[in-house]
C-alpha cells in the first residue's frame, strides 16, 4: 500500500482529535495538514499533530488522498461535497448530513467520482458488538423479537445546542449510533418510529432527551432511551447498552464495559474510567485506510449513515405530530 496522504477539516467536534490520532497510528499514513474555521483552534491542532495549517480547505484538498471531516453538523455536506468533487476519500463524523436530500446528493456524487464515503460509526466495530452479531447469526438466542437500548451522554454545549449548526439535539446526536448497530445486527431497516422528544434537563434551545419506539421491516420492535442526562462530572462521555430478546434467550450488551476505574485526588472528576480493551476508533481508522488502499467501498458506508439519520429525523417528525410515522428513505 502506498503512503496515504491525509487531511483534517475542522476540529469543531471533539472526536476530531481522537480520530486523527487513530488515523496516524495506521501504517503508511501521513497528515499533510489541517483546516479549521477557527484559525486559533486549527493552528493549535496543527502544532499538536506536527503538521501544517491551511486557511483554505480547497488548497488542502488538492494535496491529499483522504480527509476526516469533524465540523459542526450543518457543514458536513459542503465540506464533503468539495472533497468528493476533488476526488478525495471521505471519513465524515455522524450524522452524515442534517438534510436527507443532501445526503443522497453526496452519496450519488461519491459513486460517480469513485470516492470512498465512510460514516464515523466506530461503535459498530467494537469487539463486543461484533461478538453479539455472531451470536445472533449463529442462532444462540433464536429469532430476535425485541431490543431495548440506551445511549446517554453529557450535554456537550457549544454548537451542539445551536439548532442552526447542529440540526437537532440529543435525539439526533445519540440515535444514529444505535440505529446503525440495530439495523446491522438485524439486517433490516426501521419501518416506523414513535417518539417522545423534549427539553427537560438543561436550559438549551434543542432537545436533551427522547424515547423512541421502533418497528423494523422484519417485525422486530425496539426502544431507545437517548439523552444528555449524564452530569458534567460523569466519568465517561456516555453509554451504549442493549438488551436483545430472542425466542431462546437474551443478550445483554454494554459496548464500553472494557474499562477499569481510577480515582485521583487532583482530578476534577475524581473518578476516571480507563479503557483496557480494543480500540473502536482504531478499527474505524483502519477500515477507512484499508478501503482507500484496496480501492473498495468501506463496510460502514454513506448509505449506512443516511439510513441511521433517517430514524432520528422520523423521531422528530413523530414527536411533532404526536403520532407514529413511517421512515422516509431518501
Amino acid at each position: 500500500m502506498n503512503n496515504i496522504r491525509l487531511g483534517v477539516i475542522s476540529f469543531s467536534h471533539m472526536h476530531g482529535y481522537s480520530y486523527t490520532r487513530a488515523l496516524l497510528e495506521q501504517p503508511g499514513t501521513e497528515l499533510v495538514g489541517v483546516y479549521d474555521e477557527s484559525e486559533e483552534r486549527g493552528k493549535a491542532a496543527a502544532e499538536q499533530f506536527q503538521t501544517s495549517f491551511y486557511n483554505d480547505y480547497t488548497q488542502l484538498l488538492s494535496k491529499i488522498d483522504g480527509v476526516l471531516i469533524c465540523s459542526d453538523n450543518i457543514k458536513h455536506f459542503p465540506y464533503a461535497k468539495a472533497a468528493a468533487e476533488a476526488g478525495v476519500h471521505i471519513l465524515v463524523e455522524k450524522p452524515i448530513t442534517t438534510v436527507g436530500s443532501e445526503a443522497r446528493e453526496l452519496i450519488d456524487l461519491c459513486e460517480r467520482k469513485q470516492v470512498s464515503l465512510q460514516t464515523a460509526f466506530p461503535v459498530r466495530l467494537n469487539s463486543s458488538v461484533r461478538k453479539v452479531k455472531k451470536q445472533i447469526e449463529d442462532g444462540e438466542i433464536g429469532e430476535v423479537v425485541a431490543i431495548a437500548a440506551t445511549n446517554h451522554g453529557k450535554m456537550p454545549g457549544g454548537w451542539f445546542v445551536d439548532p442552526e449548526l447542529s440540526g437537532g439535539g440529543s435525539v439526533l446526536d445519540h440515535t444514529v449510533h444505535v440505529a446503525d448497530i440495530m439495523r446491522w445486527l438485524l439486517k433490516s431497516e426501521v419501518q416506523e418510529v414513535y417518539a417522545e422528544v423534549d427539553t427537560l434537563l438543561h436550559d438549551i434551545p434543542v432537545d436533551d432527551c427522547g424515547l423512541l419506539s421502533m418497528k423494523f421491516d422484519n417485525g422486530v420492535i425496539a426502544t431507545l432511551d437517548t439523552s444528555w442526562s449524564r452530569p458534567s462530572t460523569f466519568s465517561t462521555w456516555g453509554d451504549v447498552t442493549m438488551r436483545i430478546v430472542g425466542t431462546k434467550g437474551v443478550i445483554h450488551l454494554d459496548a464500553f464495559a472494557q474499562a477499569g476505574s481510577l480515582w485521583e485526588s487532583d482530578s476534577p472528576t475524581t473518578h476516571k474510567v480507563v479503557g483496557w480493551g480494543d480500540s473502536s476508533n482504531g478499527a474505524l481508522a483502519a477500515e477507512f485506510i484499508h478501503s482507500i488502499g484496496e480501492r473498495r467501498k468501506p463496510t460502514i458506508s454513506g448509505e449506512d449513515g443516511l439510513r441511521a439519520a433517517e430514524v432520528a429525523w422520523a423521531a422528530y417528525e413523530s414527536a411533532k405530530s404526536g403520532q407514529p410515522v413511517q421512515v422516509k428513505h431518501y
